[in-house]
């Protein structure tokens, strides 16, 4: 059995409190913040967009996607390891399981490369 809370009122608190004391042993509680939402992804994904459109890096348009890995691997300073048929993978590029923090920075990290290469975003906004 699986329950999960989101901890939003002392009902809901209450709850999980009484589930954790009543778990059996060996169980697992993980308390964790919340991932990205919807609208952080739209707006993500516009900016995206924006990126993707107007800068060419390395020789090379980029779609949104290819440019969600270039910024996540910047921000986690992710490992990066030799394909199997030739080139390079990035790992670990799940924007998913992103908390709404660390997607703040990413979006944040967006617009600073933005800044930096005069990209234009307004209507990604």
């Amino acid at each position: 059995m699986k329950r999960i809370y989101r901890l939003v009122h002392s009902e809901a608190r209450k709850r999980a409190a009484q589930d954790c004391l009543n778990a059996q042993e060996g169980w697992i509680v993980e308390v964790k913040e919340p991932t990205r939402n919807l609208e952080q992804n739209a707006l993500l994904w516009a900016l995206l967009e924006k990126v993707s459109q107007q800068v060419e890096w390395y020789g090379a348009y980029l779609t949104g996607e290819e440019w969600k890995d270039v910024f996540t691997a910047a921000l986690r300073k992710e490992k990066v390891v030799p394909g199997i048929g030739g080139g390079f993978v990035v790992l670990g590029q799940r924007t998913s399981k992103m908390s709404k923090s660390e997607f703040s920075d990413l979006i944040e990290l967006i617009y600073s490369f933005a800044a930096e290469k005069n990209i234009e975003l307004r209507e990604a906004a």
